[in-house]
């Protein structure tokens, strides 16, 4: 496997990203997994091919650690493997699905939010009494609706949680409304409120705050849709100094589950086309 991702001018992008790797390649330790990076970061996905074929290799399947289906997935990555054939013949190259709006991600994302509440009890919600409740009893209230909690009480806590789920943004209108559907899902699941927001176009995460408030959420917290930290993660965190600010994603279990899954079906397909 080779494991792609963005890559980054901020070191701290590509440390996650190794530790994301090294989390896929423990789950199956018979399968050599490779980390590569579109830009900005080393080694690319040029150098690491030349080195799997070096290695002896006939087939890799190329996984791209990427939330959306954009330019590159679509573009890019596909036009480096074409490339790629050129120049090592023998090697087969099958390109896998991105990760996308997975429900394990969104789980995920809840997972980071649970625990910045959980790390963070000033920006918890409370009950009647003004206990505040803490991550691990928010993430019972949320999921297990026979829990001991009353019903209103549960519905009127979960609902005063208001998460911006910040996301970078495009250019593209249709890609930014399928991103937003993230932070719909993930409501869907808590019964948080939730409202979209992104690091390089409107809503930014102002808004998205404001949005929260107008719609009686007293705990907002800025949840970000991106896999590691970064330029644009420390931006977003600028514009809301005052907000509790989850963790990416990172090296979150699920992560390992989702890539290996577009490995199998993308490793199925290739044995389907050949026979």
């Amino acid at each position: 496997m080779i494991a792609v991702a963005h890559g980054s001018r901020d070191p701290r992008s590509a440390a996650t990203m190794s530790d994301v790797v090294a989390l896929i390649a423990a789950a199956r330790p018979d399968v050599d997994v490779r980390l590569a990076f579109l830009d900005l970061s080393t080694p690319s996905v040029e150098q690491v091919v030349d080195a799997v074929a070096a290695d002896g290799h006939t087939h890799a399947v190329v996984a791209p650690l990427l939330l959306g289906n954009a330019f590159h997935a679509r573009i890019d990555l596909p036009g480096l493997l074409d490339t790629a054939r050129t120049r090592h013949p023998r090697l087969h190259l099958t390109q896998a699905d991105v990760l996308g709006p997975d429900p394990r991600l969104v789980a995920a994302l809840r997972d980071r939010a649970l625990e910045a509440l959980a790390s963070h009890p000033t920006g918890a919600p409370h009950l009647a009494d003004g206990h505040p409740v803490s991550g691990t009893r928010l993430r019972h209230i949320a999921t297990d609706a026979h829990d001991g909690v009353p019903l209103s009480t549960r519905t009127e806590l979960l609902a005063r949680v208001g998460i911006a789920v910040a996301a970078v943004g495009s250019s593209s209108g249709a890609a930014n409304g399928r991103t937003a559907l993230v932070a719909q899902r993930l409501s869907a699941v808590t019964g948080w409120r939730t409202e979209i927001c992104f690091a390089t176009t409107e809503p930014g995460v102002t808004e998205a705050v404001s949005r929260l408030r107008s719609r009686g959420a007293d705990h907002v917290l800025v949840v970000p849709w991106f896999l590691a930290p970064g330029l644009l993660t420390d931006r977003l965190a600028a514009g809301a100094p005052e907000l509790v600010h989850a963790e990416v994603i990172g090296a979150h279990p699920a992560l390992a589950d989702i890539v290996w899954n577009r490995y199998d079906a993308a490793f199925a397909s290739t044995l389907t086309l050949s026979a």
